[in-house]
């Protein structure tokens, strides 16, 4: 399976969903990479960061099925972020 067809299939109006999905499968890697709770933190944080540039997108249209795809993906990352850092925070 090529790097493609890993990818989710949203047709963004504006181009934001691709290049933060290409951020946050980048950074995902990172904090699979990352031994232990505390060298993940970092990463999850910039996975958070990239989720709420998708969840504060101005273009947002409640109508469009590609949206609110495109909410429920970043949200779902950045639930999955929080959790990330939370057990670092317990790990300090």
């Amino acid at each position: 399976m090529s790097d493609g067809e890993n990818r989710a299939s949203i047709q963004c109006p504006i181009g934001l969903f691709d290049d933060q999905e290409v951020r946050m499968a980048a950074l995902a890697e990172a904090v699979n990479q990352a031994s232990t709770p505390l060298a993940k933190a970092p990463w999850a944080d910039e996975i958070m960061a990239a989720a709420d540039e998708l969840l504060a997108c101005e273009a947002y249209d409640e109508s469009s099925r590609d949206c609110r795809l495109c909410h429920r993906f970043a949200d779902l990352r950045r639930r999955t972020a929080a959790l990330i850092v939370k057990v670092a925070q317990v790990a300090r």
